[in-house]
């Protein structure tokens, strides 16, 4: 069977609206101070009292505009058609912050944020060797707290089980050093163990502003083209 990336369904909560403080006077004042007091409220406050405005999060049709393609990865990629099936008979066993996300979070699906794009690559070069691109955007603290949660249930258990139908399937899991880019970063090695075979898949997901950007596939890949990845992803920011 196919592995594909891992993945949660995530819920969304309402983004807390930044209020500036106002000013007010304190007391009457005299008649010549009252024209210099209300010009004074006119003026706008300095740069160190005002706080930004949060960013908005990106469209799913920008996300796709800035995703990795074949001229970006080089020569021996062929994208792959978009898989859009989902799985219901899928068990997990032997890992409690798992069983509680559900099977999907285990073996396949997609984070559920609201703008999303997606895109698969086989490598010639290398035998069975893929990679997969996610993109994902939403308020900056929700794309940080949901993608922490996913990742800190994949790393809680170093070993579980997934029954896939009828075909068991034995999980390792290792927590990796993710490189120091973006604005948060997470980063694991996944073994699936299928009548006796094994497979590695490594995946890092990188935090930059809105923006999550999740690498997946074989290990080397994964080193190869995360910073290109990132890069693109971050254009027009």
């Amino acid at each position: 069977m196919r592995l594909r990336t891992t993945a949660t369904v995530l819920g969304l909560t309402t983004l807390t609206l930044l209020t500036l403080p106002g000013c007010s006077g304190s007391g009457p004042s005299p008649a010549g101070s009252a024209a210099s007091s209300s010009s004074s409220a006119a003026q706008p406050h300095d740069g160190a009292d005002a706080k930004p405005a949060a960013a908005p999060p990106l469209s799913s049709a920008t996300l796709r505009e800035r995703l990795l393609d074949e001229t970006d990865l080089g020569p021996g990629y062929t994208r792959k058609p978009q898989d859009t099936s989902d799985r219901d008979d899928v068990t997990v066993t032997g890992c409690p912050a798992l069983e509680k996300l559900g099977g999907n979070a285990a073996t396949g699906g997609s984070l559920d944020f609201p703008n999303e794009a997606k895109a698969s690559f086989t490598y010639a070069g290398g035998s069975d060797s893929e990679i997969s691109e996610e993109l994902y955007s939403d308020t900056e603290a929700q794309a940080s707290q949901k993608t922490r949660q996913i990742f800190d249930a994949m790393t809680s258990c170093a070993t579980y089980q997934v029954v896939v139908g009828s075909t068991p399937i034995t999980m390792g899991t290792q927590k990796l050093p993710a490189p120091k880019i973006g604005d948060e970063q997470w980063s694991h090695l996944l073994t699936f163990t299928v009548d006796g075979r094994a497979t590695a898949l490594k995946q890092t997901a990188v935090r930059t502003g809105t923006t999550v950007v999740v690498v997946s596939g074989s290990p080397g890949l994964v080193d190869t083209h995360l910073d290109r990845a990132l890069k693109k992803a971050q254009a027009g920011h």
